[in-house]
């Protein structure tokens, strides 16, 4: 079955309050294995980087100028998904954002029984604990070394291990 692990970056928390979507990271997984297959994008959000969105994933001003809206990339996005279901953590969060965009465009949403919520799956397995992505890395032994600052598609890669083994856990090949 082919799923679709997700994270996005943004201006802000409340896209009703004109926050937007930055970035926006997928991992594809078949049968919850990573296939390589990724989709990543920066976007011009039109509008000025709050400093307290900009210290958690280090995206300005300049860097952010010359990519392009997400009207842009909403196609090859929609593409990459497909009608698979659709990971994320804090799931309502990323989906809102995701929806919100996608309406902006004229687009349908993606319909939130696609979604699977990784903070919920993992709140149920391990009540009272951390449920960070960061907690939940260390709790598996996941190395996330090369996660400095936050970042969609790093944190998509991270958070397809993290699904893994809370669904489930790693199976031996036979």
């Amino acid at each position: 079955m082919r799923e679709i692990v997700f994270d996005t970056e943004t201006t802000g928390l409340s896209p009703q309050n004109g926050d937007r979507l930055v970035e926006i990271g997928c991992v594809e997984l078949w049968n919850r294995v990573e296939t390589g297959r990724t989709f990543h994008s920066y976007c011009n959000p039109g509008r000025p980087m709050p400093t307290d969105a900009e210290l958690v994933h280090g995206l300005n001003d300049r860097f952010l100028s010359d990519k392009p809206p997400f009207d842009e990339v909403c196609e090859a996005l929609l593409d990459f998904i497909g009608e698979s279901p659709v990971v994320a953590h804090n799931a309502a969060f990323d989906f809102g954002f995701i929806n919100h965009e996608l309406g902006s465009c004229g687009r349908p949403t993606v319909c939130g029984s696609r979604m699977i919520d990784t903070l919920a799956l993992a709140r149920q397995k391990f009540p009272g604990a951390k449920h960070s992505l960061d907690a939940l890395c260390a709790r598996f032994g996941i190395d996330r070394s090369l996660r400095i600052k936050h970042g969609a598609l790093i944190d998509a890669q991270l958070l397809a291990q993290v699904y893994v083994e809370v669904a489930g856990g790693r199976q031996d090949r036979v």
